[in-house]
């Protein structure tokens, strides 16, 4: 299978000449359709950074990404946003979710402001609703329901666009264990069943060891790298923890 995102030589620097931070330094790595990646690192690695980079929230310093064949560091800022529109969906921590609307609401905003027509935003919602288990709590608030809940409701939001790559910043991060593996459960199914590629930055060993590969950062730079391959899941993680006492 060819490469279906290719990041080339990719640099990513803050601050002015006096005092500048290499986030990302000369990274290149190229992603699969349908593969589930994990990002791996401590804080200050430059996961973060490297995953927005990815996701077009930032722009590179240097280098290139080519996305099914089109560099998208060379579009403008109107080009990009297009392009996270059309093929982007996001799971972050924190789950973004807006208060004020149910979880319904929220999860059918992306298709609203897409500009979809209401009986298509109406049957693709109830689809992931339904895909997702969410349903009874589809006319609830977010602080009406649990961690576990929201999250869901944050994964069929990134899902009712049928993205072509989602992009995970810790998203088991606010969650307790039982619901980080429900979490982890989910996105494999969301991967297996969709077929659609999953970026994820974690520091969780345990939501790591779901990934087909994890690579590595350390001071921005890719330190290493582990395909799972026919591994089961546990000979997978003591690997993933053996290559964090490196």
């Amino acid at each position: 299978m060819g490469a279906y995102i290719k990041v080339i030589d990719v640099e990513k620097y803050y601050g002015s000449s006096g005092s500048i931070t290499k986030a990302v330094d000369r990274v290149s790595f190229e992603i699969s359709k349908g593969e589930f990646i994990g990002i791996m690192g401590g804080s200050g690695s430059g996961k973060t950074s490297l995953l927005n980079v990815l996701a077009t929230i930032d722009t590179a310093t240097a280098g290139h990404i080519y996305f099914d064949g089109k560099d998208i560091t060379k579009m403008s800022e109107d080009e990009r946003s297009g392009f996270r529109k059309e093929n982007l969906g996001f799971i972050f921590q924190n789950f973004n979710l807006l208060d004020t609307m149910t979880l319904e609401e929220n999860i059918y905003m992306p298709l609203i402001l897409n500009g979809e027509k209401s009986n298509d935003i109406i049957k693709r919602t109830e689809e992931i609703i339904d895909i997702l288990g969410i349903q009874e709590a589809g006319d609830k608030y977010p602080y009406q329901v649990s961690g576990g809940q929201q999250q869901r409701c944050s994964c069929a939001r990134a899902l009712v666009n049928n993205p072509k790559l989602i992009l995970a910043d810790e998203p088991t991060g606010a969650l307790d264990a039982q619901n980080s593996e429900n979490l982890m459960e989910l996105l494999l199914e969301i991967n297996k069943k969709f077929k659609t590629t999953i970026l994820m930055a974690t520091h969780d060993p345990f939501s790591a060891s779901y990934c087909n590969r994890i690579l590595f950062l350390e001071k921005g730079k890719i330190s290493y790298e582990i395909y799972r391959g026919a591994r089961n899941r546990e000979g997978y993680l003591r690997e993933i923890l053996d290559a964090q006492k490196v």
